[in-house]
């Protein structure tokens, strides 16, 4: 197993942001965020790639991963590890072609049938969301705890849940089974982001010592 997929494997807390001025990124590092998501919809690729370039220094300085969301070309220019698509962006198998074998795809997954099907086209991790209807994903109506479940029971690889966890819920998406999680505003509109990240941090391990039979609960 390579480098990149022992550090996925063992990853518990993923960061979605889009392009932010400032120490932020670097705090929440600080605070145990393990997986870094450059989620930039409506910029232009020199700003991508600039920004990017400067998330992928902070990454690896500690230890993270940078994921480029739906740019599967700019992965290589931004020297990131990996892509993250969606279920209506390129083709797993298209993007697969443009990273190489040895970067990360990962796949936002919304229904059962979407996680079944991840299990057989290759992707390295999925996302399991929106727990919670969020304002990142306008439209999209919420899938609720029963889905983290079924990704704790069904997905072959490993899995984040995603959408609307906080502070004041991620501990009932972790009792739900899940022991990864990636949050957007719960790190990007808070103070303290540092302090955040370790809290859900802990949390998110404390679910991987139950699911490990390593825990009392």
């Amino acid at each position: 197993m390579d480098d990149r997929r022992t550090r996925l494997k063992h990853a518990r807390l993923y960061l979605v942001c889009d392009v932010i001025a400032g120490d932020l990124v670097v705090r929440a590092l600080r605070g145990g965020v393990d997986i870094v998501q450059l989620r930039a919809k409506r910029r232009p690729d020199e700003e991508i790639v600039t920004a990017g370039r400067r998330y992928a220094r902070q990454c690896h300085e500690h230890g993270a991963l940078l994921i480029v969301n739906d740019r599967p070309d700019l992965v290589d220019p931004i020297g990131a590890d990996g892509v993250h698509i969606g279920q209506d962006d390129a083709p797993v198998d298209a993007a697969r072609r443009l990273v190489g074998p040895d970067r990360l795809i990962g796949l936002s997954t919304h229904t059962p049938e979407q996680i079944d099907r991840a299990n057989a086209v290759g992707v390295d991790y999925i996302g399991v969301g929106p727990v919670y209807v969020t304002p990142t994903k306008p439209g999209r109506p919420a899938v609720g705890l029963a889905l983290v479940r079924y990704a704790t029971q069904h997905a072959s690889q490993p899995f984040f849940a995603i959408g609307g966890i906080n502070l004041g819920n991620a501990a009932e998406v972790t009792r739900a089974g899940a022991g990864r999680i990636a949050v957007v505003r719960a790190l990007t509109q808070v103070q303290e982001p540092e302090a955040v990240a370790r809290a859900l941090r802990r949390m998110t391990e404390a679910a991987y010592e139950r699911e490990a039979g390593l825990g009392t609960a």
